[in-house]
């Protein structure tokens, strides 16, 4: 049971970070695999770079956000699967700022992507995953929704909004064969990241307050939302499985 075989999953923002290294682990498991992304140079790289590694996945050029390309997935799915088994909403922005400084798009800009996206696509391909009848829905996100790590208030917002939304949609959709969980990073190493973790003052303050004295690889968390997305964890819904290291257990 420790396989995706023949799962079809489909993972938002799958070209970088963690949704890179979730399309890698599902396509090593078995499963078959759709993934978006906003750039057509991402997506068109990506596949080549799979390819060579001797692994297919669909790409897709798609900003969830947007709802002519969510209708653009749901039809993808609908023409060549029919039915989906994983979705895994990976896709999230971060503009940093003080409370004050947002400008109105900008704060929307965040809630949009990491908060709305995620309810409406979820319920566009609804459908398809009750057709699966043994359906994971895994949220991505983060230690910024149960305290205060310094990512601003839009993201933080948007992300504790996800895991409700994580909490509500699995009882509900529960009936349905659907079970919905999250996956809440502290800081991990991807593109997002990059910038913040090369400030050498930044990179202490976070190793300080991490028992692990690191910060995560992509790998560590594409590792537990493949445990999410496997029939291993088909009792478990509702729930946000808290990946930092320890971070969040250590008062000082």
């Amino acid at each position: 049971m420790w396989t995706l075989n023949k799962k079809k999953a489909l993972v938002t923002g799958g070209t970088k970070g963690i949704g890179r290294t979730t399309v890698l682990e599902f396509l090593e498991l078995g499963a078959e695999v759709l993934f978006t992304s906003r750039s057509e140079e991402d997506v068109q790289q990506f596949e080549k770079e799979l390819r060579n590694k001797g692994l297919k996945a669909h790409g897709l050029v798609a900003d969830s956000s947007n709802k002519e390309d969510r209708l653009k997935i749901k039809s993808w799915v609908a023409e060549n699967w029919k039915q989906l088994d994983i979705l895994v909403h990976n896709a999230g922005i971060n503009i940093r700022r003080k409370a004050i400084d947002y400008s109105d798009e900008e704060f929307r800009k965040v809630l949009e992507i990491n908060l709305i996206s995620p309810f409406e696509l979820s319920r566009l391909l609804h459908p398809f995953l009750k057709e699966s009848a043994r359906a994971s829905i895994i949220n991505v996100s983060s230690s910024a929704a149960n305290q205060d790590v310094g990512t601003g208030v839009p993201y933080a917002m948007s992300k504790s909004g996800l895991l409700q939304q994580t909490r509500s949609l699995a009882a509900e959709w529960a009936e349905d064969g659907i079970r919905v969980n999250a996956v809440s990073p502290w800081f991990t190493r991807t593109p997002l990241t990059e910038g913040y973790l090369n400030q050498e003052e930044k990179l202490k303050a976070i190793l300080d307050r991490t028992p692990l004295k690191r910060v995560a690889e992509a790998t560590e968390i594409s590792a537990v939302i493949s445990f999410l997305a496997m029939e291993k964890s088909s009792f478990i819904t509702g729930q946000n499985i808290i990946a930092d290291g320890g971070m969040s257990i250590k008062a000082i």
